[in-house]
C-alpha cells in the first residue's frame, strides 16, 4: 500500500511541477522544467540557476560559539522537491515506479546535496588556515547506516519524515532499505568509526583512511551446520553516499628489486604496479556544519594493461590477469591467511592502505605549503594515527618517501617519522601482535624490508647504550625480546659483545671441541656444508663463567632453524612518538607485560585512552524512547555533547514516575525485537523476559562457551524440577547470541553450531515455554545493535580477565541502562567503578591471577567443579542432536597440549558464573530495584563518550586545535 501510494503521490507532484525550489542550509537551488504529463516522458529540458556554485563565505569562531544552523534548515516542502528531483534526474532505478530501494536512494542523494556543501566548506576552510590535522588509519570503519546518522546530525529528522510521508512513504521502512557498509567486523572498526563521528562533532581537523572492500568480511547464515559465509552485497547496487574522486589516485608498487643509482640513491625498479583511486564518504557532525572524510581506496589498473592480444586469441584469463590482481586487493576484509597466496594479499592490502594515503597526505601537505616546502615542519602540519598494527608499514613507507623521493637523508627523516606517527594497541593477544615472514616481506617489499634493518639495527645500538655489556645475559634477554627482526644475527659491532667459541668437529666421533671460554647461553652454531651440500645444525650446552680447558665432547643434535620474521607491533613502538592502551587495565598490561622493555627504555611514550563511543548513534538516535527521558528529567539536550549531564540521573533514581517511564520506554524497545527475531529466525519470544545479550566477534577468549554451558546448566536444573518448581526458581529469559566467526576459526564455528544446537532443543521443548529460550541472531552488524542494545536488560561481557582490551559494546549497554555481568576485564573495570559496584555483576578470576591458574592447571592441581562436569556429560549424552561436540568439549579437558587444557579458563570461572547468575535472577524479580540499577547504569556512562576520547588525542597525541565552520 504504502508503495502504490508512494507511486501515485509522487507522479502527482511530477507531472504538476513546473518550477522546483528547494533549500539547503545556505544555498538554494532553482530548477525550471518543462510541463510532463507523466513520470516516463522520455525527454526534458532544464536550465539550472544553482547557487551551489557561488563563494560561500565561513567565518571561522572560536571552539564553543555558537552557530545558527536553523536559518538554513530546509522544510518537508523544499526536501519533497529535492527528493523527486532526484528521482527523477539522478536515476539509479526505472521510472515507472517509486518504491522504497528507489526512495532510500532519493532521500539519501537529497541528504548529500545538504551534507556536500557543508563538507566543501570544511575542505576549503582545511586549506585556507593550512592547520595540523589528523589522520587515522584504520582497516576496519564499522560505519552502519548512514541515512538516519546523517539527517540526525543536520538536525532534520523531522523535515524529511514529513517529506516522505508527502511521498507514500514511511521514514523508517526508507531508511531499513540501506545495507551496512561491509567496512568493518567489530570493535576496532566500531570504535574507528565512532572517533569520525566525534572528531567531526568537536570541529577537529581529521580524516579517515580505509579500503574499499568490495565484499566485506562477509554475510553470515546459520543452518543446521551451524555458521555459512557468502560474500557482502553492499555495493551491488552502489552507495549514493560515496564520491569517487577521479583526479586523486596514487601508484603503488610490489615486488621488483631495489639497485643503486649512479648518484648513490636506492631505486626500487620493475615489479607490479597499480594504483589506488580514492572514493570519499561524507562525515558530518552534530550540530555543526563540520563533515569530514572517511577516504577509502579502491586499486586498480590502467585500461592499456588489459591485454588485448591475449583476449583476441582466446587466453581470456590471462589478458585480465593484471585487473584481476589489481582489484582482489579489495575484495575482501581479512582474506584467509593460511595459504602463501593470502598472507601476500593481505600484506598487498596493508602496504596499499598505508601507501596511498602517506602519498595523499604528503601531496596535501605540499599544495598548502606551497613553493615554501620546509619538511622539517611536517609533524607540525600531520598527525598519523595507526589504529592497531594493521598500518605499521606507515613507518617505513613513510622513510622510503622522504629519503627516496623527496631527498632528505636518513637522520632527517627518522625524526620526522618519529614526531608524526603514533601506535593504538588493541589488544594482548600473541596472534594479534602481527609477525610478518621476513622472506615474504622481502619479495613484495624489498626496499621496505632495507628500511626496516636499518631501523632495527639502530634500535639493537640504542639498547646495547641502554644496557650496556657487563652483565651480557640480561643484554641478550632484551635484545631477543625487543628487536624488529626476530631470529637474526645480531650486527658485527654488537655481535662481538658475545665471546664465541671455537669449535671443530670430529668426524669419526660426531662430537664437537669447544676451546674457549664460554657465555651462559645456549647457541645455535650452523656449521659449514656437509657432504649432502646442507647446513649442519649443533646445539652448544654453554658452560657460564668457566673455562673450559679441554676437549669437551658434544653430543651432535640437529636443531631447526626458526624462520625469519618481522614483529610489526614492536617497529609501531619504535616508530612512533606515542603508544596507547584502550583503557586503565589494559594500559598497565601493555606497559607491565606486552612492552614492558620498551616501557623502561621510553616510558614517555605509553599512556592510556579508554575507549568511547558516540552518544549521538548509541542513544540519541537508536534509542529515541530512552532519549525523550532523558531530556525531560535532566531539562535539556545538551547531554548528546556533554554527556556528564547524564549524571544527573543518578538524583531521580528512586523516582517512580521515572522508573515508570523507564520501564515503559525498554517494554516498547523490546517489542521491536519480539517482531525482528521472528522475522529473522523465526523464534517467539515474549517482551516480559529478561532479554539477556551476547553480542560480539566469536571468539574463544569472549567466552560464548561459558555462557551456553550456563544456559545449558540452567536448561538441566529446569528439567530435573516441577513446573511449579521452575516459576519458582527462575525469571523468564530470553538468552540472544550474536556475531561472526572467522571463516577459518574452526573452534569459534563449532561454538556457533552448538548455541544454535541447543536453542533448537529448547525452544521446541512444550515443558519449559517461554520461561527460556536461546536464539542466535544471524549477520550481527550496527543495525542489528541498534535494535537489540536498548532493549536489553542483561548484557554478556565475560572474557577471561586481561585478554579483552577495552571492548566499546559494553559502553553501548551501559549507555542504554542495560546492566552488564562481567570479569574485571578491559572497561568492564572503569565501567563498575563508574555505574557503582552493586550495580554490576561481578564473577570470575582477575588478570593477577592468571598466570597462576594455568600453572595450576598444567601441574594437574586442577579440579573441576562437579556443575561443569555435569554440564559435559548432558551435552554428550545427545541432548542437543546427533552431533559430536568431542573436539569442542576436549578444549576444556587435559592440562597441556595445543587446543586443550581449558586455556581460557572456563572451567575455572564457572562456578562463579553460575553463582552470579542466581544473583541475577534475584535482582530481576525486584523490578523497582533493578530499573533504579538500570538507571544509575545510564547515568554512569558518561565518561565512555568518544567525544571525552578524541579530546585526549587531540590534545595529548596529536595536538591539534578544533576549528568551527560557522
Amino acid at each position: 500500500m504504502a508503495t502504490a501510494n508512494g507511486a501515485h503521490l509522487f507522479n502527482h507532484y511530477s507531472s504538476n511541477s513546473r518550477f522546483i525550489h528547494f533549500t539547503s542550509r545556505n544555498t538554494s537551488s532553482k530548477l525550471f522544467l518543462t510541463k510532463t504529463s507523466h513520470f516516463r516522458r522520455p525527454k526534458r529540458c532544464f536550465h539550472v540557476n544553482n547557487t551551489l556554485s557561488e563563494k560561500i563565505h565561513h567565518p571561522i569562531t572560536e571552539q564553543g560559539g555558537e552557530s545558527d544552523l536553523s536559518s538554513f534548515a530546509p522544510d518537508a516542502a523544499s526536501i519533497t522537491s529535492s527528493i523527486k528531483y532526484h528521482a527523477e534526474f539522478t536515476p539509479v532505478f526505472s521510472p515507472e515506479r517509486f518504491e522504497l530501494p528507489k526512495a532510500f536512494f532519493a532521500t539519501a542523494q537529497s541528504v548529500r546535496d545538504s551534507l556536500l556543501i557543508n563538507w566543501n566548506a570544511t575542505y576549503d576552510i582545511y586549506e585556507k588556515l593550512n592547520m595540523k590535522q589528523a589522520y587515522y588509519l584504520s582497516m576496519e570503519f564499522l560505519q552502519g547506516r548512514a541515512l538516519l546518522n546523517a539527517i540526525g546530525n543536520l538536525e532534520l529528522t523531522g523535515a524529511f519524515a514529513e517529506a516522505l510521508k508527502n511521498l507514500g512513504h514511511n521514514l523508517e521502512n526508507v531508511a531499513s532499505q540501506e545495507p551496512d557498509a561491509a567496512l568493518g567486523n567489530g570493535g576496532l572498526g566500531r570504535l574507528a568509526s565512532c572517533f569520525l563521528d566525534s572528531l567531526a562533532t568537536l570541529n577537529y581537523p581529521a580524516w579517515g583512511y580505509g579500503l574499499r572492500y568490495k565484499y566485506g568480511l562477509f554475510k553470515q547464515r546459520i543452518t543446521k551446520d551451524g555458521q555459512e559465509e557468502v560474500a557482502e552485497d553492499w555495493l551491488e547496487i552502489g552507495s549514493p553516499w560515496e564520491v569517487v574522486r577521479n583526479d586523486v589516485s596514487y601508484p603503488i608498487k610490489f615486488y621488483g628489486k631495489v639497485s643503486t643509482g649512479s648518484d648513490g640513491k636506492r631505486y626500487w625498479i620493475g615489479g607490479e604496479d597499480i594504483k589506488a583511486v580514492a572514493y570519499d564518504v561524507p562525515i558530518p557532525g552534530y550540530k555543526t556544519r563540520t563533515t569530514i572524510s572517511l577516504r577509502l581506496w579502491s586499486t586498480q589498473v590502467p585500461s592499456a594493461d588489459f591485454d588485448l592480444s591475449a583476449f583476441n586469441a582466446g587466453e581470456h584469463t590471462k589478458a585480465c590477469e593484471a585487473q584481476a590482481n589489481a582489484e582482489k586487493i579489495c575484495y575482501i576484509l581479512y582474506p584467509g591467511d593460511e595459504s602463501e597466496e593470502g598472507k601476500i594479499l593481505r600484506l598487498k592490502q596493508q602496504y596499499t592502505l598505508c601507501s596511498a594515503s602517506l602519498q595523499d597526505i604528503i601531496s596535501r601537505f605540499e599544495r598548502r605549503s606551497g613553493d615554501r616546502i620546509k619538511w622539517e615542519e611536517f609533524p607540525e602540519k600531520v598527525a598519523v594515527q595507526m589504529n592497531d598494527t594493521h598500518p605499521t608499514l606507515c613507518i617505513p613507507e613513510l622513510m622510503r618517501i622522504l629519503i627516496d623521493l623527496k631527498g632528505l637523508n636518513w637522520n632527517e627523516a627518522w625524526n620526522i617519522t618519529q614526531r608524526t606517527v603514533a601506535y593504538t594497541n588493541h589488544t594482548v593477544l600473541p596472534e594479534a601482535l602481527e609477525k610478518w615472514s621476513y622472506e615474504l616481506m622481502q619479495k613484495l617489499l624489498p626496499r621496505h624490508v632495507e628500511i626496516i634493518e636499518a631501523i632495527d639495527e639502530e634500535l639493537v645500538h640504542e639498547i646495547v647504550l641502554k644496557y650496556g655489556s657487563m652483565d651480557l645475559n640480561k643484554l641478550e634477554e632484551k635484545l631477543t625480546t625487543m628487536r624488529i627482526l626476530e631470529n637474526f644475527d645480531l650486527p658485527s659491532s654488537v655481535a662481538e659483545l658475545f665471546i664465541k667459541p671455537e669449535i671443530s668437529v670430529d668426524d669419526d666421533t660426531e662430537t664437537v671441541e669447544v676451546h674457549d671460554k664460554v657465555e651462559a647461553s645456549d647457541k645455535v652454531v650452523t656449521n659449514d656444508e656437509d657432504d649432502t651440500g646442507k647446513k649442519t645444525s649443533v646445539k652448544i650446552e654453554a658452560a657460564a663463567e668457566k673455562d673450559i680447558d679441554k676437549k669437551t665432547p658434544v653430543s651432535l643434535e640437529p636443531a631447526v632453524i626458526p624462520p625469519k620474521k618481522v614483529r610489526m607491533a614492536n617497529l609501531c613502538v619504535v616508530g612512533g612518538h606515542a603508544v596507547n592502551g584502550v583503557a586503565e587495565i589494559h594500559s598497565e598490561i601493555v606497559k607491565e607485560e606486552v612492552f614492558n622493555d620498551f616501557y623502561e627504555l621510553w616510558p614517555e611514550k605509553f599512556q592510556n585512552k579508554t575507549n568511547g563511543v558516540t552518544p549521538r548513534r548509541w542513544i540519541r538516535f537508536c534509542n529515541p524512547p530512552l532519549s525523550a527521558i532523558i531530556t525531560k528529567w535532566t531539562g535539556t539536550e545538551d547531554w548528546v555533547l556533554k554527556t556528564e549531564k547524564l549524571a544527573e540521573l543518578q538524583k531521580f533514581a528512586d523516582n517512580e514516575d521515572l522508573q515508570n517511564e523507564w520501564r515503559e520506554a525498554k517494554r516498547s524497545n523490546k517489542i521491536k525485537v519480539v517482531s525482528f527475531l521472528k522475522e529473522k529466525t523465526g523464534y517467539s519470544v515474549v517482551p516480559d523476559a529478561m532479554f539477556d545479550i551476547q553480542v560480539k566477534r566469536i571468539h574463544e577468549y569472549k567466552r560464548q562457551l561459558l555462557n551456553i554451558f550456563g544456559i545449558v546448566y540452567r536448561y538441566k536444573k529446569m528439567k530435573e524440577m516441577t513446573a511449579a518448581e521452575r516459576k519458582t526458581n527462575f525469571v523468564p529469559r530470553v538468552c540472544i547470541f550474536g556475531g561472526k566467526a572467522f571463516a577459518t576459526y574452526v573452534q569459534a564455528k563449532r561454538i556457533v553450531k552448538f548455541i544454535t544446537d541447543v536453542g533448537a532443543t529448547i525452544n521446541h521443548d512444550p515443558e519449559i515455554g517461554d520461561l527460556l529460550k536461546v536464539v542466535f541472531v544471524p549477520d550481527y552488524n550496527v543495525s542489528v545493535a541498534e535494535l537489540l542494545i536498548p532493549a536489553s536488560d542483561l548484557s554478556e561481557h565475560i572474557s577471561t580477565a586481561g585478554m579483552e582490551a577495552s571492548g566499546t559494546s559494553n559502553m553501548k549497554f551501559a549507555m542504554n541502562g542495560c546492566i552488564q555481568i562481567g570479569t574485571l576485564d578491559g572497561a568492564n573495570v572503569e565501567i563498575r567503578e563508574e555505574v557503582g559496584e552493586e550495580n554490576f555483576f561481578l564473577f570470575g578470576a582477575q588478570a593477577h591471577e592468571i598466570a597462576g591458574l594455568r600453572k595450576e592447571r598444567a601441574d594437574g592441581k586442577f579440579v573441576p567443579d562437579e556443575r561443569f562436569e555435569e554440564v559435559k556429560e548432558f551435552v554428550r549424552s545427545g541432548a542437543f542432536g546427533s552431533y559430536n561436540y568431542d573436539d569442542l568439549i576436549g578444549s576444556l579437558e587435559g592440562n597441556e597440549g595445543f587446543g586443550r587444557a581449558d586455556y581460557f579458563l572456563v572451567g575455572n570461572d564457572f562456578p562463579s558464573y553460575i553463582q552470579c547468575q542466581e544473583k541475577v535472577d534475584e535482582a530481576y524479580r525486584d523490578q523497582k530495584r533493578w530499573t533504579k540499577m538500570s538507571i544509575l547504569n545510564t547515568a554512569g556512562s558518561y565518561k565512555f563518550s568518544s567525544d571525552r576520547t578524541i579530546h585526549e588525542y587531540a590534545k595529548d597525541i596529536w595536538n591539534i586545535e578544533a576549528v568551527e565552520i560557522a
